[in-house]
C-alpha cells in the first residue's frame, strides 16, 4: 500500500465532459493512466458551470448550453511522481487547462487500511 503524508503535489487538469481520447471519455483516460502509473489517487469532479480560452460559458442552468460541462480530473502524488506523470498529459490534453499546486496530506488511508472500513484508531 502506498503511503503518502506531508509535503505533496496536486495536478488538476481541467477540460469538457465531452472530450475523448481514442472513443473514450477523457477524464476517464486521465484515471486510468493515473492508476497505471502507480500513483496515489485521482479523482473526477463535474462542474456545474464554467468557462475557459473560447470564452464560451457552459452551464446546466440552461438547457440549450448543457453540453459539454467542465470536468477537473485532480491527482495528488509526490512532486517527483507527478511531474513523472506530465508528459502524458501532455500527450492527453490538447485542449484544456492543467495546473500543479504544492499541498500537504494530512491524512492518506485506503479502505479497509484499518482492518474494516471506516474503522479508526485512536
Amino acid at each position: 500500500m502506498t503511503r503518502l503524508t506531508g509535503s505533496a503535489t496536486r495536478v488538476t487538469v481541467f477540460v469538457g465532459e465531452n472530450d475523448t481520447w481514442h472513443h473514450r471519455p477523457l477524464c476517464s483516460e486521465i484515471v486510468h493512466r493515473a492508476r497505471a502509473a502507480g500513483l496515489a489517487g485521482a479523482s473526477v469532479f463535474k462542474g456545474i458551470e464554467g468557462f475557459g480560452a473560447s470564452s464560451v460559458i457552459h452551464t446546466s442552468r440552461l438547457l440549450s448550453l448543457s453540453e459539454n460541462l467542465p470536468v477537473a480530473v485532480v491527482i495528488v502524488d509526490t512532486e517527483e511522481r507527478v511531474r513523472a506523470f506530465l508528459p502524458q498529459l501532455d500527450e492527453l490534453v490538447t485542449e484544456g487547462l492543467v495546473i500543479l499546486e504544492g499541498c500537504e496530506v494530512i491524512r492518506y488511508v485506503g479502505r479497509g487500511a484499518s482492518g474494516t472500513e471506516g474503522e479508526t484508531s485512536s
